[in-house]
């Protein structure tokens, strides 16, 4: 119990930095504020499509920017860790590096889920389509979990390469697909009110994923770290 307690703790603190860093400078989710709202108005303005187009579109449009944009704040979250020598500091530390490993996977979901509650309004007002869904809301958090547990850890083994802006969305684009194909799938037929037999496959393997994910980066961080 000591030691759940003291992971915990551990846990809550990594994320209370990563958020007090966040709130000071606002440069993480300004650009990726900044970046969805560009790419929603683009699509809005270059697609000129029907109302029924619309909404078919509308789950691969959504996902697509948020993908896009969840690697900007990963690699900024990268970055701020290398160049402020944070990494070599946590090696310092008495701390199971799968803790920290965990307490930055929640600051970066919460990163990817502010992000995802600015858009969805917005994204609603221009392409009239409601996305305010309890199912598309349980979507977003399970993708957003299984985006962070990923980036997360394929962040920090980037972040010690020179090229580290270009060498994530190489990493991280292929291993995301199965989270990008089930997130959209899921939330495709979530809006076009399809039954659940229909979308607990790809439900499925949301929670899968955002299970799996996570125990397999708590395991390998002490070794992307130390390296």
């Amino acid at each position: 119990m000591t030691e759940l307690r003291a992971s915990l703790a551990v846990i809550a603190a990594v994320l209370r930095k990563d958020l007090a860093i966040e709130w000071r400078s606002r440069q993480l989710l300004a650009s990726m504020l900044v970046f969805v709202l560009l790419v929603i108005l683009i699509f809005n303005f270059a697609l000129d499509l029907d109302a029924r187009a619309r909404a078919e579109l509308s789950a691969g449009v959504l996902w697509a920017t948020f993908a896009f944009a969840g690697t900007l704040g990963l690699n900024r979250s990268g970055a701020v860790e290398k160049d402020a020598g944070a990494m070599n500091s946590w090696l310092l530390t008495p701390v199971d590096y799968g803790t920290v490993y965990l307490g930055k996977t929640l600051a970066n979901m919460v990163f990817m889920l502010v992000v995802a509650l600015f858009s969805l309004p917005v994204y609603g007002v221009l392409y009239n389509v409601n996305l305010i869904q309890p199912g598309l809301l349980l979507v977003l958090a399970l993708g957003s979990w299984g985006y962070s547990a990923l980036g997360t850890l394929l962040a920090a083994m980037a972040s010690q390469a020179r090229s580290r802006e270009l060498l994530l969305p190489v990493l991280v684009f292929p291993l995301l697909l199965p989270v990008l194909v089930s997130a959209v799938r899921a939330s495709s037929l979530f809006l076009q009110g399809q039954p659940m037999a229909y979308i607990w496959p790809s439900l499925n393997l949301l929670i899968v994923y955002a299970v799996c994910m996570p125990v397999l980066g708590y395991l390998f961080f002490d070794f992307i770290v130390e390296d």
